[in-house]
């Protein structure tokens, strides 16, 4: 725990006596060229030519170890690559189907261009089985704007699904029941771009290629879905020439097991993408509750512990093309399908000690649940993309549908310790769909200036059919329950537009924003004649940017922006829960959404070595917090008065902090990416309750090491350090398994700290093309979140471990070949066919 600490205090002294040793100024660029020729002499046409190197990436601002550019040679053997950053050293990396692959190092050494003159490729006896790895992409990229974290990098998520991949990401956590928290707020998901039906466990880590973290969204992005920000999942798609794809098995210690392949063919004209998986998965819980109230004569203490599993097999396939109409215009064109089904099931005892003046009285008993739940989702997408002849200007139009359907059946047993039995049963449907078309162009006004737009309007509808039953006895007498059966149904649109403009001056950079959208939410119990709506005919999200270049290394930038978390339909449905009697659950209609502005200044260092270091303060002010409130009131249902868990809009909540990332190597085989986040928050729920106020210091840390060994193993380690929090993020709205569970923003109490480690083990082999991971999840068996709650009319502790100490075994097979003549008519009087490749 020591070690980050002080390996960012080191490094933060190191900058401040680095700081301003360099002028700004823009960073020139240059080109390479040179021709290819065989042993002969003779031009080899279609070879690939592809630089590799460590360079300051124009675009991002921060140090990337990955391949940089690429083409295919001219028929007379010449290539030429230009838009290279001048400073930096670099690998060309040249292969061709029967010659040895050709690696030079080269620089500029401070010239514009560089001719490398004729480059001679040498026969190879054994090249037609090869498979090469030209460069390896570094597992953390940070930015200014935002922070990339290549999953396919990461060992520990091999075999997993996006739950795993996301909580190994810098500023991101994950508890138990797949909630996501940045900065201890609740972020926006997106799959490509675009908002998803899909929950976190329903997405094979294998099929992600990278995770965007965007702490301060400009104008551009959607001002909606959380306040937190934007994590945008990348999933896989490839579009070097030829074919290339992987194929991998797995299965771990809880009896799952996943098996999928990828597949990528780029011809001339199109570039083909699919992908299938099968997965299965079960995970085991065990927690504990104890609750003291103090309302009702008398007082009671209850204790309550509770052993389930969640056995869910779930497939999935996706497809698409981009079809390359000219050198300017592409059309892509994907879809996707998934069908799975879930079984949770577990037993609840609950031990009550009645708390009379005369003695203590005990009742007990044990609650059975069995549930099935199915569920199909399917989505598609078109996108058309036009480039300007102006470099940087584009235009593009982008329409997405997904749709989901789901079903379930849950059936509960109470058996008391006085021989009583009762029986409750529920019966649920429901379907929900996302729409959303927009269109964006980039409109570079001049060399240091550019304008951005775009429209967007987002169509999103939910229908949940709810019915409930209970049976006094062991017989078929079951009885509708009518107050707790219910048609719950909303739609929620969102219409957008925005235009942004950036300016650099100099060493300055400016960019400013403007967001306009107008929301209208609908919600009906359609059984009751009753409905609700939550309407903001317009609403104004601005945002600006201020970057300062103190040199080709270092640089500052303030940020401002605005945004709002809208309720969800699980925040908002009316149904209450009775999965557990102790912790009964519903929605609030009447929740307005919560206005949050922010302020972050950020400082950035690349050190010489490739080290780099993101330090950032922040500033955020909520209004109408969406928070958990608990309250009593009296259940007919159950003939009494019991605690029940909604949501409720509070005054106001404020946090400020300061996170640190920082990303190094040490002695050429040891990769580190830590983590740091200290915040401050304040909750101020007075409205709901008198003097109801919680202020609490909380810390974040996150520590990421890979050490590259002998004979290609690789270890990685993984750890994370939660203290107490005031409040927790809800973002899971698992429509699949019931919905709901899980922490939520509370003024009534806190999140108790957490800590765990995950370790893993790959071996690579078959010349990198193959290898197999052993990995393990919670190697201590410490992942246990647990909360503490306190009101004036109960105390609650709980806790709660899942699937501590899972071990997974996970084999990957990667191919490729580099082919010109894909989706074209063959010619055989034609040589040129490349040569083996596979991406890094």
């Amino acid at each position: 725990m020591r070690h980050p600490f002080l390996l960012l205090a080191l490094l933060l002294a190191t900058t401040t006596s680095l700081f301003a040793q360099f002028p700004g100024r823009p960073a020139p660029t240059g080109r390479v060229y040179g021709k290819v020729v065989d042993e002969a002499g003779a031009p080899v046409g279609y070879a690939t030519v592809q630089v590799a190197g460590q360079v300051v990436d124009p675009a991002t601002q921060s140090l990337k170890d990955t391949l940089l550019a690429g083409q295919f040679t001219e028929d007379n053997g010449d290539f030429n690559i230009e838009n290279l950053a001048v400073r930096g050293n670099y690998e060309l990396v040249i292969s061709f189907l029967g010659y040895a692959e050709m690696r030079q190092p080269f620089d500029f050494g401070g010239a514009a261009s560089r001719d490398l003159g004729n480059l001679t490729l040498e026969t190879s006896a054994s090249t037609l089985s090869e498979v090469t790895v030209t460069a390896e992409a570094s597992l953390s990229t940070l930015s200014l704007d935002r922070k990339s974290y290549r999953v396919d990098k990461d060992l520990s998520s091999a075999g997993g699904t996006a739950v795993d991949a996301l909580k190994n990401v810098p500023s991101l956590s994950v508890d138990l029941d797949d909630n996501v928290s940045l900065r201890n707020g609740s972020p926006q998901v997106f799959i490509d771009g675009r908002p998803t039906t899909l929950s976190l466990d329903q997405i094979s880590a294998n099929t992600i290629e990278s995770v965007e973290v965007i702490t301060n969204p400009s104008a551009k992005f959607d001002a909606g879905g959380g306040a937190a920000g934007i994590v945008n999942i990348v999933l896989k798609k490839n579009q070097q020439v030829g074919y290339n794809g992987n194929l991998r098995v797995g299965g771990d210690s809880q009896g799952g097991y996943n098996l999928g392949g990828d597949l990528n063919a780029r011809g001339e004209k199109v570039n083909a993408f699919a992908s299938g998986m099968l997965m299965s998965n079960r995970r085991t819980s065990l927690s504990t509750t104890l609750r003291e109230s103090y309302f009702g004569d008398p007082n009671t203490l209850i204790s309550q512990t509770s052993e389930s599993t969640n056995q869910g097999t779930f497939g999935n396939v996706r497809a698409g093309l981009d079809y390359f109409l000219d050198n300017r215009n592409t059309l892509t064109l994907s879809g996707s399908y998934m069908n799975g089904q879930f079984a949770p099931k577990g037993t609840i005892t609950t031990s009550t000690d009645y708390l009379y003046a005369s003695g203590t009285e005990n009742a007990s008993y044990d609650r059975f649940s069995v549930q099935d739940r199915n569920f199909s989702n399917y989505g598609a997408a078109l996108q058309f993309k036009h480039l300007f002849p102006q470099p940087g200007a584009e235009w593009t139009a982008d329409l997405s549908y997904n749709a989901v359907s789901f079903s379930g059946n849950s059936l509960y047993r109470n058996e008391y310790d006085s021989g009583a039995l009762s029986q409750e049963r529920q019966e649920s449907t429901g379907s929900g769909s996302f729409l959303t078309l927009q269109s964006d162009f980039v409109a570079p006004l001049d060399a240091k200036t550019k304008l951005e737009g775009g429209i967007k309007a987002t169509l999103r509808g939910n229908v949940s059919d709810q019915a409930n039953f209970v049976n006094p006895g062991e017989g078929d007498d079951w009885t509708q329950v009518v107050q707790l059966s219910d048609y719950f149904a909303f739609n929620d649109n969102v219409f957008a537009g925005y235009l942004q403009a950036g300016r650099e001056v100099g060493a300055w950079g400016f960019q400013a924003g403007l967001r306009a959208e107008s929301s209208f939410y609908r919600g009906e119990l359609a059984d009751r004649d009753s409905s609700f709506s939550i309407d903001y005919p317009l609403s104004l999200f601005p945002s600006a940017f201020i970057t300062r270049k103190l040199n080709e290394t270092d640089q500052l930038q303030l940020a401002y922006t605005r945004r709002v978390n809208r309720p969800n339909f699980f925040q908002t449905m009316p149904f209450t829960d009775f999965s557990d009697s102790l912790n009964l659950r519903r929605g609030n209609p009447q929740l307005l959404p919560e206005f949050t502005t922010s302020l972050e200044l950020s400082y950035q260092n690349i050190f010489p070595s490739g080290n780099n270091l993101l330090v950032s303060v922040y500033y955020k002010q909520a209004t109408d917090l969406i928070a958990g409130y608990q309250f009593t009131e009296f259940n007919e249902t159950l003939g009494e008065e019991v605690i029940v868990t909604s949501y409720a809009n509070t005054d106001q909540a404020t946090a400020y902090g300061a996170e640190a990332t920082l990303k190094t190597n040490l002695f050429g085989w040891l990769d580190l990416t830590s983590n740091l986040n200290v915040y401050q928050s304040n909750v101020n729920a007075s409205n709901l309750e008198a003097g109801l106020q919680v202020n609490r210091m909380s810390a974040f840390l996150k520590e990421t090491a890979q050490i590259r060994l002998p004979n290609n193993f690789a270890l990685q380690l993984n750890g994370e350090y939660r203290s107490q929090a005031s409040f927790t993020p809800t973002t899971n709205n698992d429509a699949f398994r019931g919905g709901g569970g899980g922490t939520q923003n509370t003024a009534q109490g806190y999140t108790q700290s957490v800590w765990f480690v995950d370790a893993s083990l790959r071996k690579s082999f078959w010349d990198n093309a193959a290898s197999l991971t052993l990995s393990v999840q919670d190697v201590f068996g410490s992942r246990e979140f647990g909360t503490f709650t306190q009101t004036d009319f109960f105390s609650q502790e709980t806790s709660r471990l899942m699937n501590p100490q899972t071990v997974r075994l996970n084999f990957a097979y990667r191919f490729g070949k580099m082919d010109t003549s894909l989706f074209q008519r063959k010619n055989t009087n034609n040589t040129s066919q490349g040569g083996d490749m596979i991406g890094g």
